[in-house]
């Protein structure tokens, strides 16, 4: 553990003393307050509609109309800006010829892998928890169910470990950033787009098979404010995935 925490502790100051961190969370921050702002004024035009038309102020779902479009569209931003985070981790190690040092020192490569994990996942947690301010001033005026919101975030976290974990992946099969940024692109959006086949896939076995692959339709349990064990297992195991594959692409490189 001493190992993993000194790793993780040297990832994070890497994070925090280059400009990557902050303008990732000013990018994430930015679109995140816009994408609420607008489905908050489209929620409150239909109030104002629906209370023209019945004379009385409808009951409305807080959390259907305004958080879960938001949140599943925030998973599509994350998507986009968790390769910017991991793009580096093992890239840079090997561009700076420092992955020598490493390989060869006694740290183990789970421990590695683990210290890189766990340090990346501090930075997107920190992005999750910043993002819960606009919640919070709307808990102000309006009565906001508090208990779906968590369970949608939850399934926000789960899900980040699996985009952190093959980013990982991505960024160990290359020493150039933006090929290993690429290529997790490319694995995060099969992973989310598989779900789109589903339809054409009838009442078969695969269909059955690539709606559970579907990283949105996963998601999409967690933000309805339902917590499933199904999912919580697909994500866990695909967050092993990730982290195994990279495991091996180390080992695999350490004895080059």
């Amino acid at each position: 553990m001493k190992n993993i925490s000194t790793l993780v502790g040297k990832e994070l100051q890497l994070y925090f003393i280059s400009p990557i961190a902050y303008v990732v969370a000013m990018v994430f921050l930015a679109i995140s307050d816009f994408l609420f702002y607008n489905q908050i004024q489209y929620f409150s035009g239909l109030s104002m509609r629906m209370m023209q038309f019945q004379n009385d102020l409808p009951e409305l779902n807080l959390h259907d109309a305004v958080f879960q479009p938001t949140l599943l569209n925030m998973g599509v931003i994350l998507l986009l800006i968790v390769p910017l985070l991991t793009m580096r981790l093992f890239a840079e190690e090997k561009k700076e010829h420092t992955s020598e040092l490493l390989m060869t020192s006694p740290i183990t490569i789970t421990e590695i892998v683990f210290g890189k994990f766990i340090a990346v996942m501090f930075v997107y947690l920190l992005l999750l928890i910043l993002s819960l301010h606009v919640p919070l001033m709307l808990s102000v005026a309006v009565d906001v169910s508090w208990k779906p919101l968590f369970a949608s975030y939850f399934g926000l976290f789960l899900m980040g470990g699996v985009f952190l974990s093959f980013g990982l992946f991505a960024s160990a099969l290359t020493e150039n950033q933006m090929i290993a940024a690429v290529i997790s692109f490319g694995i995060l959006i099969g992973l989310w787009m598989v779900g789109t086949s589903v339809h054409a896939a009838g009442e078969s076995a695969f269909r059955v098979v690539v709606n559970y692959l579907s990283i949105s339709s996963h998601l999409s349990q967690f933000v309805k404010g339902l917590i499933s064990s199904r999912s919580i297992t697909y994500f866990v195991s695909m967050s092993a995935l990730g982290l195994f594959l990279t495991h091996r692409v180390v080992e695999s490189q350490r004895w080059k």
